[in-house]
């Protein structure tokens, strides 16, 4: 089941902005054209009114003889285009032309109610588009309807409808864009305290935040810095310890590997028991001053690289020849610039350990291949081993920790720290490092660094 991505600040801070303007824009705007629609049609039915009781007098006058012209007295009317009169004077229809949209725009309910003998007004559509209707009677057998076009008040509020959903959606858009400046303004400490975390994640533990830059943040700069102080303190001392034991061990070390080698050049003229002895305490010295030194090298590790052009084709070629490995083994990706930014003597130990894990525990290096892709600078290394299982290409890259397969893989004579090594000086650089299945069998071993290799 796939899991939704919660979205980031910013685009909540933004979204949020945007949302409380379409909110108000929208209702500002609802409340704006109720009521000037309202508004614009009251005065217009008012406006409406008023003239057709100036013409109802006027036909009322035109209509006092005993056999008047009713066709005539409608034609006297100054109604304009917008406006059509007409008659009903004993069930029959008269109008000033030939018109019988206008009888047919007249609706049942309004004939009804001024035949009551009250005036009324009633909003209609007609073929022509709305239109307003106002009835009035002139006496028990006769009234008079004018026909009251309502295109030009339809259109100009349509354009108002238009122009205030225009102003909502540019308030929307400038609010959004407000929002998004806010975002960003606040986010910004944030992006100063995750690119100080990610220096001191490199290994610049002298980095700090500024309480000064943002006083709204005071708090969380000096409780920031506070906790680097102590984690570096707390580096320095697992550093200092970790180098005083080693730096301890050595001289006895010495001592030991001393007397072993002695034992060593006895070993010939010894009996077979003792030999074996003296021989696996030889092999015991030796594993313990490979521990030693690499502990000495751990304790150093978090320190910042000291970056510089190196030819890492070269050095790979150069860890070969001293590991007993072939430096054809070696390739250059075609295009790709294999010189890159790294601590020459860490990247050395980097290549040095994958290379001697895969002499001793793969079957032999197979391959090492330089080049580039969309993910920055790699370099991997192929063995003919029996590859590392699934389950163990995590750990494998913790301290005094091998795969469940190391058995399989070659001897255990190792020290656990190798591969720690190479992760910790890869990390240093800003890259990782990982383990997958070489195709036709094997383990790859990858490491990747961001850009080109700096």
């Amino acid at each position: 089941m796939r899991v939704l991505r919660r979205p980031g600040l910013r685009t909540r801070v933004t979204a949020g902005f945007a949302l409380a303007a379409m909110v108000v824009s929208v209702a500002m705007t609802l409340l704006s054209y109720q009521l000037t629609e309202r508004f614009l049609l009251q005065e217009r039915e008012r406006s409406a009114v008023r003239a057709t009781y100036f013409d109802a007098g006027i036909v009322r006058a035109g209509l006092a003889g005993d056999h008047p012209d009713i066709v005539g007295v409608l034609q006297t009317l100054d109604t304009g285009v917008k406006r059509r009169a007409v008659i009903n004077r004993n069930g029959v229809w008269y109008s000033r032309v030939a018109d019988p949209g206008a009888k047919s725009a007249v609706p049942t309910s309004l004939i009804r109610l001024v035949g009551q003998g009250s005036a009324g007004v009633q909003r209609v559509r007609t073929a022509n588009g709305p239109a307003m209707v106002i009835g009035v009677p002139l006496d028990e057998s006769t009234a008079f309807y004018i026909v009251d076009s309502m295109q030009e008040l339809d259109l100009s509020l349509q354009v108002l409808g238009f122009s205030l959903t225009l102003a909502a959606l540019v308030t929307t858009a400038v609010a959004a864009g407000l929002g998004w400046y806010a975002a960003r303004y606040v986010v910004r400490p944030l992006a100063r305290v995750t690119e100080a975390a990610s220096q001191i994640a490199a290994g610049d533990f002298g980095t700090r935040l500024d309480p000064a830059a943002e006083p709204d943040l005071e708090r969380l700069t000096t409780s920031f810095n506070h906790m680097v102080d102590q984690l570096s303190q707390r580096m320095q001392r697992d550093r200092r310890f970790a180098a005083d034991v080693s730096h301890e061990l050595r001289s006895p070390l010495q001592t030991l590997a001393a007397a072993a080698s002695v034992l060593a050049r006895h070993q010939p003229d010894m009996a077979p028991r003792p030999a074996a002895a003296a021989g696996l305490v030889a092999d015991e010295v030796a594993r313990f001053e490979a521990l030693v030194t690499d502990l000495l090298e751990l304790a150093r590790s978090d320190q910042a690289p000291q970056r510089a052009p190196v030819d890492l084709a070269d050095l790979a070629r150069q860890v070969c020849r001293d590991q007993n490995t072939a430096p054809e083994v070696v390739t250059v990706q075609a295009g790709a610039d294999p010189v890159w930014q790294v601590d020459r003597r860490r990247f050395h130990q980097v290549l040095a350990n994958l290379v001697e894990n895969a002499r001793h525990h793969g079957g032999g290096v197979v391959a090492v291949r330089i080049g580039h892709d969309r993910g920055g600078c790699f370099v991997e290394v192929d063995d003919d081993g029996p590859g590392v299982n699934q389950a163990d290409r995590d750990a494998i890259f913790d301290r005094f920790v091998r795969g469940r397969t190391a058995g399989a893989r070659g001897d255990n004579d190792g020290t656990g720290l190798g591969l720690a090594l190479v992760a910790q000086h890869v990390s240093a650089h800003g890259g990782a490092v990982s383990v997958t299945d070489r195709p036709g069998g094997g383990a790859r071993f990858r490491i990747v660094l961001p850009g080109e290799g700096s």
